[in-house]
């Protein structure tokens, strides 16, 4: 009878585990979920930025590029062909840059200044270094609406 207890007793406390292993395998804690999220998150980020960067180096939105274009015109122009039926209103547009803006941590939406007219952008403004002009005008460049910027942004320190 001890032993038959015994095995018993030794079953259900290895049910137990395996139970507890199949919950775990199917059914992830909260913590588990919201690091799978962030993960994800991560990789997204890190694909856009490459994105972006590839973008900038195609527009030669380069720190070299833009020093250059600085010292010979003052301000930086890019534009691209205007797609059919791609027109947005210009607040709009506007509103998109500006929250692209403020997702970017090296870019101040208090301290550049977003218009348009009919997809012509004009930025105005300042930032704190070179590259992050480049940055300014790749996420106007690649907003829907925005066929030209013309960035007057300047450096400052």
């Amino acid at each position: 009878m001890k032993t038959a207890l015994f095995c018993l007793l030794i079953g259900v406390l290895l049910g137990a585990i395996g139970w507890r292993y199949y919950q775990r395998t199917q059914n992830p804690t909260f913590g588990q979920r919201v690091e799978n999220v962030a993960d994800k998150a991560r990789a997204a980020a890190g694909d856009a930025q490459a994105a972006v960067a590839d973008k900038a180096e195609d527009w030669k939105l380069t720190p070299e590029n833009i020093k250059e274009e600085l010292r010979k015109t003052g301000r930086v122009v890019r534009s691209k062909a205007k797609a059919v039926g791609e027109s947005l209103d210009d607040a709009r547009i506007i509103a998109v840059i500006k929250a692209k803006y403020v997702v970017e941590k090296d870019l101040s939406t208090l301290a550049i200044t977003v218009d348009c007219r009919d997809g012509a952008v004009k930025l105005t403004g300042s930032v704190t270094a070179v590259e992050h002009i480049g940055r300014a005008v790749t996420l106007a460049l690649q907003t829907g609406g925005v066929h030209a910027v013309d960035s007057q942004l300047v450096v400052r320190n």
